[in-house]
């Protein structure tokens, strides 16, 4: 996964990001969507419209960066 610095990282607009409001999960290439996935239940204080909202996010930019998920809701996540 690409190291996103300080300056690298508060340079990235907020439609870079999963959560966007908390600029949390940067996807910025595959690595950074897979990590999105694997933190995804990790993210606090995002309600349930973020979350499906984030999903959206992280399931275009999985297609961008071609990225396979297996799951197809964020309600799977972390079930297996």
């Amino acid at each position: 996964m690409t190291k996103l610095d300080t300056e690298k990282r508060n340079d990235l607009t907020k439609r870079n990001f999963a959560f966007p409001r908390q600029r949390k999960e940067p996807l910025e290439d595959a690595a950074h969507v897979r990590n999105a996935v694997a933190r995804f239940n990790q993210v606090e204080g995002a309600s349930a419209e973020e979350k499906d909202e984030a999903w959206k996010r992280i399931q275009a930019a999985a297609k961008k960066y071609g990225v396979k998920l297996s799951e197809k809701s964020r309600h799977e996540l972390g079930k297996g």
